[in-house]
């Protein structure tokens, strides 16, 4: 979950409200300052270096980073004749960018027409994620999208009682489960392998990729395809979960205390946005790149599954 996309109070999908006498219109946007130094690296080489970059949250899209004009290396940017035109920030010019050698085309943009309400986007351009080799912030590189500061991951040790169910076989039964609580999402339940079936888990190929939590591996339950998830290694800070596994609520029967879960309506994530083509093998061995940890229904790579794990 971020400001503004999956159930974030700025996205279509939201579950609060605010407060108003008079809705609010159905699309906000919101820039602010990321007061963290970015960079860009393509071809090989370094293309932007700001600490004044501006985020920009809109509905149901990833944040975007915009880089002042200024922070670009000269040449980097060749204006191309393909425009486009924004539902709210008007007309956007597209740039081929290049670096010796190496070039991408429509690989960055800028909003050449705003309206007096966006200046804050004036004289800014952005660079499409997976068109170029990596972001970083100061000298940890920031892959899948840029990072949400409003995306927070809150782990807790629990004693309640958490089964999991395939048919009447046993999968899973632990007192001490771990849940973790995701910005936007329903608590996800992680169980310590001790307490499961080992025999009840079939390893599946293909791995999907959080942000915010690292890769995840799958398992196959009797029929139900992906059951199961588990992060081998997860990031340093959402580190407690490595090992654990959870478990999807629609695919096998899970009670918590006696009572049924259920997956509860708007926790999927959708594919959407120009960062989505990131690989598994683009970011495998990347290391821990924010202290800021979110992300639930969260592996986000080429190839998800309809539904990501969180």
């Amino acid at each position: 979950m971020g400001l503004s996309w999956q159930q974030g109070p700025l996205s279509p999908g939201k579950v609060g409200r605010f407060l108003v006498a008079h809705p609010l219109p159905d699309r906000l946007l919101y820039a602010e300052p990321l007061r963290r130094r970015m960079r860009v690296r393509f071809g090989g080489a370094w293309i932007a270096d700001s600490e004044h970059v501006v985020l920009l949250h809109e509905p149901g899209r990833y944040p975007v980073a915009y880089f002042p004009q200024d922070s670009i290396t000269a040449g980097a940017l060749e204006p191309s004749e393909h425009t486009t035109r924004h539902p709210d920030l008007g007309l956007t010019s597209w740039y081929t960018v290049r670096a010796g050698e190496h070039s991408r085309p429509r690989a960055a943009w800028q909003h050449t027409e705003l309206p007096a309400h966006a200046n804050e986007l004036q004289a800014r351009v952005a660079f499409a994620w997976p068109a170029m080799d990596a972001f970083y912030e100061e000298d940890e590189r920031i892959v899948g999208h840029a990072a949400d500061s409003y995306h927070r991951i809150d782990i807790r040790q629990t004693t309640r009682h958490l089964q999991v169910r395939s048919g009447d076989r046993l999968v899973a039964d632990s007192t001490r489960p771990l849940v973790l609580y995701e910005s936007g999402f329903a608590p996800r339940w992680y169980v310590p392998r001790s307490d499961i079936e080992g025999s009840a888990l079939t390893p599946v190929e293909g791995q999907t990729f959080c942000p915010y939590k690292g890769l995840a591996s799958y398992y196959d339950i009797a029929d139900a395809r992906r059951a199961a998830w588990s992060y081998q290694n997860a990031w340093t800070e959402v580190a407690r979960i490595s090992g654990l596994v959870s478990f999807e609520p629609d695919k096998v029967t899970v009670h918590l205390d006696g009572v049924q879960l259920r997956l509860e309506p708007g926790q999927g994530v959708i594919s959407h946005g120009i960062d989505r083509d990131l690989t598994v093998g683009a970011i495998a061995g990347t290391p821990s790149v924010t202290a800021i940890v979110g992300s639930q229904e969260g592996p986000q790579s080429r190839p998800p599954p309809s539904r990501s794990s969180g």
